[in-house]
């Protein structure tokens, strides 16, 4: 399972939160491994909501542009669980959490939606077509072959 956002990522976009948070109790210094391990949280978490709507093959095919939606949201994600790991949480860092967990939510709902590589959504296409070649919203119908057809009424 690859992780939606990277320590790089939190540190691009927050970086003096991602040091206060994280601080060691002792030295003071920025615990690398504090982020990495809420990271890896915020991805479970991500995928967790998002299960109810995408499957985990869909979710490792999603574009750049949802790529990018969902790394700030897992960012946001991670620095609040930190931040309320060492009892440094502040409104700031729990707004951004609790916006993140909102569009996630709307997303599984199918209020919002995510992009994806390659052709369709996901399912398991029609007969005959290849996997993935379905939209995540497109109704799929599954029937026999028509009995009566003009071919087979010839001669009657």
């Amino acid at each position: 399972m690859a992780a939606f956002a990277t320590l790089s990522d939190v540190l691009a976009r927050y970086p003096s939160e991602a040091t206060i948070l994280a601080a060691d109790e002792t030295t003071r210094l920025r615990d690398d491994s504090r982020i990495e391990a809420a990271l890896d949280d915020g991805t479970a978490e991500v995928r967790a909501i998002l299960a109810a709507r995408y499957t985990r093959d869909e979710l490792d095919r999603i574009d750049d542009d949802s790529r990018a939606a969902l790394r700030i949201y897992t960012t946001d994600i991670a620095l609040y669980r930190v931040a309320l790991s060492f009892g440094r949480s502040n409104e700031r860092v729990k707004e951004r959490y609790d916006v993140a967990i909102a569009r996630l939510q709307a997303i599984a709902k199918g209020s919002a939606a995510l992009t994806f590589d390659g052709p369709g959504g996901g399912g398991s296409g029609a007969a005959g077509e290849p996997a993935g070649a379905v939209s995540p919203n497109e109704a799929i119908v599954v029937a026999n072959d028509r009995v009566l057809t003009r071919d087979r009424l010839r001669g009657w």
